[in-house]
């Protein structure tokens, strides 16, 4: 093998960080917009869990949902009376 060779195996590509090192590639544009929408997803769970708090004599909890609910009804656990 010549010099090249021997230089490409004692040297990593750039492509491969370092162990520690910090990465200064900015966020792609869908990571940004994900991100964006679960902030948004998850202020408007707290402000519907809030309302839902405050005007119903109900239990809600959060619970991500296929169909878009972003607070679910519940029922309270009773103690069997004794």
């Amino acid at each position: 093998m010549g010099l090249k060779g021997d230089l490409q195996d004692q040297v990593p590509c750039c492509s491969t960080p370092h162990p520690g090192s910090i990465s200064l590639a900015r966020p792609s544009v869908k990571e940004f917009r994900d991100n964006a929408e679960q902030q948004h997803i998850a202020a408007q769970q707290k402000a519907a869990l809030q309302h839902a708090h405050a005007h119903s004599s109900g239990f809600f909890i959060t619970q991500d949902s296929s169909f878009g609910n972003l607070i679910l009804p519940v029922l309270p656990r009773l103690e069997p009376e004794s």
